[in-house]
């Protein structure tokens, strides 16, 4: 009879998010990883590591660095943002925030859409822009970056996605990204850009500690 091997239990992984949208967006973004995923709601964290810097970096380190230290597992925090050229940037890391705190997503759509009134459509250029921190307890936060170019459409299209994708039009694809199937979406968006490199990061250090620990 061969030996006994214990098994090795498998990395988790916490989705430091709050928002059932991200999740799964997040979520079906890292399904190849050998590593259990889990949420805050999982775990029973209801704090909120509130996003009070004005750089989308900060905020996703914040986070990051926060829910790391709260449940001493690998972490993923991101901050992304809606940064429209016609208004300054805005409103960028106020994406969430920026019709007041309880606003809904078609309030904070209507308030762009006002702001924009009679904004001709080449000056409408805008992009998502996406920030992932990845933490580990005792380290720093590595942070990596995506981001999508785009227009702000005339008035909302299509059902799928959240946040302001109904009002974001993307011109090689003809669509918004609310027009966007779940599985196309995750292969265009700025968080799947800035996923695939937080992937690539999760593997190398997947194998640095199969290295030290085989």
């Amino acid at each position: 009879m061969s030996p006994h091997v214990p098994h090795k239990p498998q990395r988790t992984l916490l989705i430091a998010t709050h928002n059932p949208g991200k999740r799964r967006e997040l979520a079906a973004l890292l399904a190849d990883l050998p590593v259990r995923l889990v949420d805050l709601l999982e775990l029973g964290i209801s704090e909120v590591a509130e996003e009070i810097h004005e750089r989308m970096e900060e905020n996703a380190r914040r986070k990051a660095l926060t829910y790391c230290t709260r449940s001493g597992l690998w972490t993923l925090a991101d901050d992304s943002g809606l940064e429209i050229d016609a208004l300054g940037g805005a409103p960028g890391a106020q994406s969430a925030r920026f019709a007041g705190p309880e606003a809904d997503d078609p309030a904070r759509i209507q308030k762009v859409l006002n702001l924009m009134a009679g904004i001709p459509w080449p000056q409408r250029t805008a992009r998502f822009r996406c920030v992932i921190a990845l933490a580990r307890p005792g380290e720093e936060p590595v942070l990596v970056e995506g981001r999508l170019e785009g227009y702000i459409a005339l008035e909302p299209r299509g059902t799928h996605g959240f946040g302001y994708d109904p009002i974001f039009y993307i011109p090689e694809l003809g669509k918004t990204m609310a027009e966007l199937p779940m599985e196309e979406k995750n292969q265009v968006s700025h968080r799947a850009r800035a996923a695939r490199k937080a992937v690539e990061i999760l593997r190398q250090w997947l194998a640095e500690e199969a290295e030290v620990d085989p």
